[in-house]
């Protein structure tokens, strides 16, 4: 069953076709209910109207035998007397049910003297002489007539007569139509219902596959990207401008930034590799030349090479937590005193800050202004100027230098992974090409950007804009 009903085609039709079928059995019911009561209704108007003919025959005085209702072409008809005894009763009556009286032939019969019981069924109004009652009362049963029994609507009236005392009449409609009709509707039902549910199920079933094969074109892309680890490739986009084609837009848009994560992560790697290998060539060519000649030990050198090689490895290890979605905390970081830590000990760097808070690692955006700083004394001239402000929700940090500046075709290609500007190639002066990529996606994860630009002095302005606690 549950390979049956697997697929979203099987499991919308079953859905649609249920949903249907309870809607037919609900409006079908209530179809019949309706055509049932209504025929009902008309049956019992029209038995009505026959007891309150008889009954104004007798409320004249007409003697029984001259009732023009018991010639029985409008139905069967009985008059009951105050004992419940029947006095009149309709041609050709057999049998009768669901009156007051099963009899079906008349036995009138004197009141007695002094008996006030009334057996027969009486709608509870004070009636005058020759007054007939406003009320009726209702009653199903059945009657053969002349050989025929069918099922009938009897309708009970009383009438004060002036010398007979206080009379019933029940007068019968035939229920035949009203049950014929029933019938017919439900046998349409029971023939219809089902064909429109299967052209229901049909329908869904060849809408829902139309609807679904540019799903099956994206899986059957999708798989064969997988199996392929081409990345290039993109899954078919369908000129329907619904939820489909947005799924397959999306889809393209995510195969593009994997392809483009695949392939910086690929260029990452191959670069930090090279990075890499330089700082232990070198490391290694001089501990074997200080193994072969111990006398020519650069220890200045390996320890340089070292320190460098270990930066290098913080740098890309805090790159991979940084790609792997690692989030600030929500520690409260004074900028301007954070701003003044970095600034101690470096020569030639003033600051100019007012107190600022943000909300973030301190020791991420500690580093960020560690690189920030190093990078302006790396090309300033004679000093760098380091400035804190409020602007709005923001604080805004400056770092800026007096030194040649960057080119503005340039000031967003530095702050992509191991890019050196012709002026910072060597690895020596220049580092790994890493300080301003990190910089920039500690802003980012902080909420905040990393801009570069020209400074007062003509040189580089760096500005790291936060938003504020």
């Amino acid at each position: 069953m549950r390979r049956l009903f697997g697929s979203v085609r099987a499991r919308a039709t079953l859905g649609a076709t249920l949903v249907v079928a309870v809607a037919l059995v609900a409006a079908g019911a209530a179809v019949l209910l309706s055509l049932r009561s209504n025929l009902m209704g008309e049956a019992g108007t029209q038995a009505e109207r026959s007891a309150r003919a008889v009954a104004s025959e007798l409320a004249a005085g007409t003697p029984y035998d001259k009732l023009s209702g018991l010639d029985g072409d409008i139905g069967p008809v009985q008059v009951l007397d105050e004992d419940g005894r029947l006095v009149a009763v309709s041609e050709d009556l057999e049998r009768i049910s669901g009156t007051d009286s099963d009899r079906v032939r008349a036995q009138p019969a004197a009141r007695p003297a002094g008996d006030d019981e009334d057996d027969a069924e009486t709608t509870g109004e004070a009636l005058e002489p020759g007054e007939i009652s406003g009320e009726s009362v209702f009653r199903n049963g059945s009657a053969t007539v002349d050989g025929d029994t069918e099922d009938y609507r009897y309708a009970a009236v009383e009438v004060e007569t002036h010398d007979r005392g206080t009379l019933t009449v029940y007068a019968g409609a035939p229920l035949a139509a009203e049950h014929g009709a029933v019938r017919t509707a439900l046998t349409v039902m029971l023939i219809g219902f089902p064909l429109l549910l299967g052209v229901v199920a049909g329908v869904t079933w060849l809408v829902t596959r139309r609807a679904l094969r540019p799903v099956e074109g994206i899986r059957r892309e999708m798989a064969a990207i997988t199996r392929s680890e081409d990345l290039a490739r993109r899954v078919p986009e369908p000129d329907t401008h619904d939820e489909i084609a947005r799924l397959a837009s999306t889809t393209n848009e995510t195969l593009a930034a994997l392809e483009t994560s695949v392939e910086r992560q690929r260029r990452f790697v191959a670069d930090a590799s090279h990075e890499l290998r330089s700082p232990i060539a070198s490391l290694r060519t001089q501990l074997e030349v200080a193994a072969a000649h111990p006398e020519l030990l650069d220890l200045d050198g390996a320890v340089e090479d070292t320190v460098r090689l270990q930066r290098l490895a913080a740098d890309l290890l805090l790159l991979a937590r940084l790609d792997a979605g690692e989030r600030p905390n929500d520690t409260r970081v004074d900028l301007a005193g954070l701003a003044r830590e970095e600034a101690e000990g470096r020569a030639g760097v003033t600051v100019a800050a007012e107190p600022v808070e943000v909300a973030g690692s301190r020791g991420q955006l500690g580093r960020v202004l560690a690189n920030l700083l190093d990078n302006a004394q790396r090309h300033a001239r004679s000093g760098v100027t380091v400035s804190v402000r409020r602007e709005g929700d923001r604080a805004v940090v400056g770092v800026a230098d007096d030194g040649d500046g960057v080119p503005e075709a340039d000031r967003e290609r530095i702050f992509e992974r191991f890019v050196r500007l012709d002026a910072a190639r060597s690895r020596d002066d220049g580092g790994a090409g890493l300080g301003l990529a990190i910089a920039r996606d500690v802003a980012v994860r902080h909420g905040g950007t990393l801009t570069a630009g020209q400074g007062p002095a003509g040189g580089a302005l760096f500005e790291l804009r936060l938003p504020l606690v």
